[in-house]
């Protein structure tokens, strides 16, 4: 017979919790860059803030609506806009960040073997149905895939990227 599992009630998990949100710590950046649904980037927020990770949008007229509604934290998150995704990501790398995009190439490593972020690192998502531009696949320092044993090809973006986010911020 097995001990019975103390639960945390809500405030003993709120005590353990930061009391405001993190300031752009600028190490981790998801950046869903080419987004097709805002439910995603209101997730992907959520995930931001567990991780201590800033997002990175591009500025659509539909964007600061779907941030507005979809970010369901108590306090303000962190947001970058990038306005020109192709010309954002080429100054990311110019800039020394290391660029991880989850995208199904010959070259992509398993999220497993992915090392946690040592140096600022941008993590790039791309549309929910056709992944990353072929253009913007020549600025990733490294392509992830994400292994699937079902017969989907991939899974949601806001799934994926806080897989990645995860993996990246060294918490799993």
């Amino acid at each position: 017979m097995s001990a019975q599992m103390w639960v945390r009630t809500p405030t003993e998990i709120r005590r353990q919790r930061r009391r405001k949100a993190h300031r752009c710590l600028n190490h981790l950046i998801i950046a869903p860059l080419w987004p097709m649904h805002g439910a995603n980037l209101g997730t992907l927020l959520r995930t931001c803030d567990a991780v201590g990770a800033c997002l990175a949008v591009p500025r659509y007229p539909w964007i600061p609506q779907a941030l507005a509604t979809g970010n369901t934290m108590r306090q303000p998150s962190c947001v970058h806009w990038a306005n020109n995704p192709l010309q954002w990501l080429r100054s990311q790398r110019s800039s020394g960040s290391q660029v991880v995009g989850v995208e199904l190439t010959d070259e992509s490593i398993r999220l497993a073997s992915l090392p946690v972020a040592r140096r600022r690192t941008v993590v790039v998502l791309g549309h929910e149905r056709d992944g990353i531009p072929v253009e913007a696949t020549s600025l990733l320092d490294v392509a992830v895939e994400i292994p699937m044993m079902g017969t989907g090809m991939s899974l949601n973006v806001a799934v994926a990227g806080s897989l990645v986010a995860y993996k990246l911020a060294g918490l799993v």
